[in-house]
């Protein structure tokens, strides 16, 4: 039940967080001068084309652009009727891309589980290869193990990702056949899930994870080695080798317990830094992510498309900072003692 108070406590934060980071989204995407449509607008009027303007005159009308900046936003979320009433953000509706011509779920709609799914994998990656790779080094200090695994880590940590995306794809697709490009076979876009899609897409996923996740996976191993050679020179370590403790138990019963901790509370920063650092790779790629979505709209200052963009990737942080934050709980009785104080 304690946990579980935490956990509710937890999920409360994150969404005033959520809120407060809502109107900064919408604040900073605000910051240029001008929109799509002014810039549109300028342009139409530039060539005369009066038809053209009086369509991007209706479109800023229909979607409130023509409002104080406060109004825009509470339309925006939600919290304030518009044209067609309460439909905002917390009402499922998240906008209209005036980059694209269509909503913004139609837009983002396979690209959001798709980005989720590389980004899950590439997490899982991570902690694969980080976690023993970085216990094993530490266990093995100033040994041949431990300078491999040093030298494989700083390899992954100045390798970059589009760059190591070019060679995998050159060699994996001469020697393993692997596939070019995409997250699935061009048949199976739009396509029902079947088998056959589930096999295309796995296969895909090989070289996305392998990239996505490598330098992640260098940073992750060298902090969980330092952190766990921290703990293996404290005292009590010492005293426990001094009484005849068997090395492996000494080793997971407290020093990796306690080397854990910032290695959890790295998931917090994991899934959005690699959704955020995977945008160049998704173009290289040609990845069925969000991130070229991003970058389109970014360049294009279509505010609804990127304004969700952002907020979605500012949920991933929020739900991994929970998530690290209850396992920590869960790890450390200590944090779990000044949970229950607050």
């Amino acid at each position: 039940m304690e946990i579980l108070r935490y956990a509710v406590y937890r999920f409360g934060t994150m969404l005033l967080t959520l809120l407060v980071v809502s109107v900064m989204v919408f604040a900073i995407i605000n910051l240029p001068p001008g929109d799509y449509l002014s810039n549109q607008i300028a342009e139409l009027r530039a060539s005369g084309q009066s038809a053209g303007v009086a369509k991007a005159e209706f479109l800023r009308s229909e979607y409130s652009l023509d409002r104080p900046l406060y109004q825009q936003y509470l339309i925006w979320v939600g919290f304030m009727p518009g044209p067609h009433g309460f439909s905002g953000l917390i009402q499922g509706n998240y906008g209209w891309s005036f980059e694209f011509d269509q909503p913004v779920a139609d837009i983002v709609g396979d690209t959001l589980w798709l980005t989720v799914l590389v980004n899950l994998a590439a997490v899982l990656f991570v902690y694969l290869v980080a976690l023993p790779l970085g216990v094993i080094a530490a266990a093995r200090s100033r040994t041949w193990v431990d300078y491999t695994s040093a030298f494989v880590g700083y390899l992954g940590l100045a390798t970059p990702n589009f760059l190591l995306a070019l060679i995998l794809f050159y060699y994996g697709h001469k020697y393993f056949d692997l596939p070019i490009g995409g997250l699935m076979d061009p048949i199976y876009e739009g396509e029902p899930m079947s088998w056959d899609k589930v096999k295309s897409i796995l296969i895909h996923l090989i070289v996305p994870t392998f990239v996505i996740g490598t330098s992640g996976a260098a940073a992750m191993m060298q902090r969980l080695r330092a952190n766990l050679l921290d703990e293996l020179g404290k005292p009590y370590v010492e005293t426990a080798v001094a009484k005849g403790m068997a090395p492996a138990r000494m080793l997971t019963k407290y020093p990796l317990r306690m080397a854990f901790n910032p290695f959890v509370a790295d998931i917090g920063n994991l899934l959005p830094s690699m959704v955020s650092g995977s945008v160049l790779v998704s173009v290289v790629l040609g990845l069925q992510t969000i991130g070229p979505t991003l970058l389109t709209a970014l360049k294009t200052q279509d505010l609804f498309l990127s304004a969700f963009v952002l907020m979605f990737v500012a949920l991933l942080t929020l739900i991994g900072t929970m998530i690290s934050d209850v396992l920590l709980v869960l790890l450390d009785p200590r944090i779990r003692y000044e949970g229950r104080e607050t």
